[in-house]
């Protein structure tokens, strides 16, 4: 179908349609505990831990984050171990080391103070343009639009707009229709108020029409394509690898972790040895033959699979088949690995997965 893109901007009352997505916004928005002040610093908190994760999660997070890292200079001044803990299980881990980077230069360069303004906040590392736009508009005031997937789906069907939002450059006719629309006396409200909507009432599938304080703007419900927009092609295809994993107990009762590289996926975080497998041979003797190539581990690999676990990313996908194992001699052992007691594991930062790879041993050592 042909793009019309912004065509029907012209055919709403603009000035009704702001009043009543307001209205809506001001009477049901929920409770969240970013919304309690304006405070920038704790805006770009929540809008960092949002992407690409649901409320409910984020806001235990939030409350933890805030409560251990409560300024720009605490959160500055922070061990990047620490950081990393806190943000524990969340993912996308990067997230997070931007974030610190990005306060680092805001406590060196703009006295602690966020910048308010676009050309300033946009220089600041993993601070996009929807980040930007929502620190921005709800911290600050500025009529700047804030743009994410739940803005576009809602723009897409309320202004029939055929692009795929799928594709980078359709962002740039969704701000413009943004700064077309946005409420100037209340710009905070209204990008607030097109997320909640698309989180709550527009949603991805089954739209709750009925209940859309905005359906009569709505130029998708009024043709009946509500359920066909916006228009999305899919990803490519994710990669799959088969892992295997090992936790090792040694002689006097401690556990051999490693440190990942500090570039790349789950970067400086702390994982239990493990290799990606061919599909040939013994996985346990592939991972005694790793050990002992790469750490110089003598390990006694246990007969049978501890558990699997499989662990999704955005573009790849890790199976696990997790072992346990001893190692008696860790004298020569590379400096890569570190023995740890079992108390100390709670001190250091592990991706999802390998937490629930500690989880199923644990359980494991309860039945036994």
């Amino acid at each position: 179908m042909e793009s019309n893109s912004l065509a029907h901007i012209g055919k709403i009352d603009i000035e009704a349609f702001r009043k009543d997505l307001l209205d809506w916004f001001t009477a049901e928005q929920r409770q969240l505990p970013w919304r309690e002040d304006s405070d920038p610093y704790k805006v770009w908190v929540s809008e960092i831990m949002l992407q690409q994760t649901r409320v409910d999660t984020v806001i235990p997070y939030f409350l933890h984050f805030i409560n251990k890292f409560p300024t720009i200079e605490a959160l500055a001044s922070a061990d990047e171990e620490e950081v990393l803990k806190a943000w524990e299980g969340l993912g996308y881990y990067s997230r997070a080391r931007n974030l610190q980077s990005a306060v680092k230069e805001v406590r060196d360069t703009y006295g602690g103070i966020v910048p308010s303004e676009p050309v300033d906040i946009a220089k600041l590392k993993g601070v996009g343009p929807y980040t930007a736009g929502a620190i921005l508009s709800i911290a600050y005031g500025r009529p700047e639009p804030a743009v994410d997937g739940n803005v576009m789906r809602v723009l897409s069907r309320i202004l029939l707009i055929w692009d795929d939002i799928a594709k980078p450059s359709s962002r740039k006719i969704f701000e413009a229709a943004v700064r077309e629309l946005i409420s100037h006396d209340n710009p905070s409200y209204f990008n607030q108020a097109l997320m909640e909507l698309g989180a709550l009432i527009c949603t991805p599938t089954s739209p709750k029409c009925l209940l859309c304080p905005v359906r009569e703007h709505c130029a998708a419900f009024h043709q009946g394509e509500q359920d066909t927009l916006p228009v999305k092609t899919k990803k490519k295809s994710v990669k799959r690898l088969q892992m295997g994993a090992v936790v090792l107990k040694t002689d006097n009762g401690n556990y051999l972790i490693h440190k990942r590289p500090s570039k790349g996926l789950l970067a400086n975080l702390w994982e239990f040895p493990n290799v990606e497998l061919d599909s040939f041979g013994s996985h346990r003797k592939q991972l005694e033959e790793f050990l002992r190539l790469e750490y110089n581990v003598e390990a006694k690999i246990d007969n049978g699979l501890l558990t699997k676990i499989e662990h999704v990313f955005s573009h790849l996908v890790w199976n696990i088949d997790v072992f346990t194992g001893s190692v008696k001699d860790i004298s020569m052992i590379s400096e890569e690995l570190r023995a740890v007691e079992e108390e100390e594991l709670v001190q250091f930062a592990f991706p999802v997965s390998h937490q629930k790879i500690w989880k199923s041993y644990k359980e494991s050592c309860l039945k036994d």
